[in-house]
């Protein structure tokens, strides 16, 4: 299983940017995904997740209290990609963006739930 982020960069306070996760040898569509942050000093939090399709369950969305009304996270499962549009970003929004993939259907803000990741993304907002 491999997935690749990308979308980082900088941008100025109150704009925006999309992250994509594609991932490779895996049923993306069995999956909740997530994505994380780490900013230096800090421990790594999660952002959003979504999560799979179990075939019973209507596919949910989280995110932290930081993002929401912001981000939006969304999935492609026939294209393998996970998209996360940051919108109004701010410099607290700051970190190495991660995405990963967790044990099942079901996603969480716990790392620990998540076995596979991605490399990371800068995202730097700053005027």
């Amino acid at each position: 299983v491999q997935l690749q982020a990308s979308g980082g960069g900088l941008v100025q306070p109150g704009g925006s940017l999309r992250l994509s996760c594609t991932t490779s040898g895996l049923t993306l569509d069995n999956y909740a995904i997530g994505w994380f942050r780490q900013a230096p000093g800090k421990k790594r939090e999660g952002v959003a997740c979504i999560n799979g399709n179990d075939g019973i369950n209507d596919v949910m969305a989280y995110y932290v209290d930081s993002a929401k009304g912001r981000f939006t996270i969304s999935r492609d499962n026939a294209k393998n990609t996970v998209y996360l549009q940051m919108n109004s970003l701010n410099p607290e929004d700051t970190a190495v963006y991660y995405c990963a993939v967790a044990r099942g259907s079901i996603g969480s803000s716990y790392y620990r739930d998540y076995n596979y990741w991605g490399q990371g993304t800068q995202v730097t907002v700053s005027s």
